[in-house]
């Protein structure tokens, strides 16, 4: 089963990304470690505008955020050919993905999600005190996975706290007759959120005191359906996943949705750097 075909509108060459200005308008502590930050403005209708729509349909779209050292007092739209003349490449503002919970048509706004764990990060600490009126850069959408609406298709929906935003949204446009188990790695019980599934789509929490998603995946049966498999979070989690899935379940290439957001024990910069070596590679043999 081939999740995006190769003619797929998804595979165009992605138009050029313009930084837009939106304004918070809301935030929401959802769990212990995640909170949600709504986003308004005039940039949302440039946002909304711009957008590829197959991207911007996507449930697992992204945007590019920017954020500024606080006590540097930078303002968006930055200036970043102008502030490397002016500031040490450390100070410059830094590049964060971040994927779109929602977009609200109606009040024309977009939700993200972002994992905080106290003052650990950039982002994070951003979204913990971000009040209405605060202004956040953003480029984007990107983005291409969506659920296929074949009820006979088996969903495997695995991730951690980073793949909540993606993971819900999928659920949300899966067709009602959906079935097949959704697992998600988190700390405890307080960072359980509630999602909306089909009635056919099992949800499990796996609390890290006790497992881990790749513990609890070896330990299904695979089903006697074609699978849809989404696999979404830290890189060696969904490394490990990959593998397990194509060399126990059978599954291609062309039936999983990988994606590492983040990899533990390193700092943002070098993990993104780190996509373009072979320790960032999700597949060790060649496709």
């Amino acid at each position: 089963m081939t999740l995006t075909p190769p003619s797929s509108p998804m595979d165009r060459p992605r138009k050029p990304r313009t930084p837009l200005v939106l304004e918070v308008v809301a935030t929401e502590r959802l769990s212990a470690s995640l909170t949600r930050v709504r986003l308004g403005g005039a940039g949302v209708e440039q946002f909304l505008t711009q957008a590829d729509p197959e991207r911007l349909a996507a449930t697992d779209k992204y945007v590019k955020l920017l954020f500024a050292k606080p006590e540097l007092g930078l303002q968006p739209p930055y200036d970043l050919d102008a502030l490397r003349e002016t500031l040490a490449p450390e100070d410059l503002p830094s590049r964060r993905t971040y994927t779109v919970r929602d977009v609200d048509l109606e009040g024309r706004t977009i939700a993200i999600d972002f994992v905080v764990h106290g003052d650990d990060g950039i982002a994070g600490p951003w979204a913990a005190s971000a009040q209405p009126g605060d202004l956040l850069c953003l480029s984007g959408p990107g983005g291409k996975f969506l659920p296929t609406q074949d009820a006979a298709v088996h969903r495997l929906y695995v991730g951690d706290e980073s793949a909540v935003p993606a993971i819900a949204a999928a659920l949300e446009a899966a067709p009602t007759d959906a079935v097949g188990s959704v697992l998600i790695e988190v700390d405890g019980p307080d960072d359980e959120v509630p999602l909306r599934a089909p009635a056919g789509v099992r949800v499990r929490w796996v609390h890290r005191s006790k497992s881990d998603v790749v513990t609890e995946v070896s330990g299904l049966t695979p089903p006697d359906a074609p699978v849809e498999a989404f696999v979404h979070g830290e890189r060696g989690q969904v490394k490990a996943l990959g593998t397990h899935l194509q060399r126990v379940w059978g599954l291609s290439r062309t039936d999983m949705s990988l994606s590492a957001y983040w990899a533990r024990g390193r700092a943002e910069d070098r993990f993104q750097s780190e996509k373009r070596e072979p320790i960032g590679q999700l597949f060790d043999d060649p496709a």
